[in-house]
């Protein structure tokens, strides 16, 4: 697995985490902040499924 995407990968999945954590904090945005964070986490663990995934397997 190649370092960049990797860092970009786990820079996503902890913003994400960091998203659903606050959420409760913001008012009247709640759930577009949690939602926020659901889809970063998604992108972050679509990224080594994917992209990652195809480029190493030599197909």
């Amino acid at each position: 697995m190649s370092l960049f995407p990797f860092l970009i990968a786990m820079a996503l999945f902890v913003f994400g985490l960091w998203l659903m954590s606050v959420a409760d904090v913001v008012a009247g945005f709640e759930a577009i902040v949690f939602f926020g964070g659901i889809l970063c986490a998604s992108a972050a663990l679509a990224i080594p499924i994917n992209v990652l995934g195809r480029r190493e397997s030599g197909i």
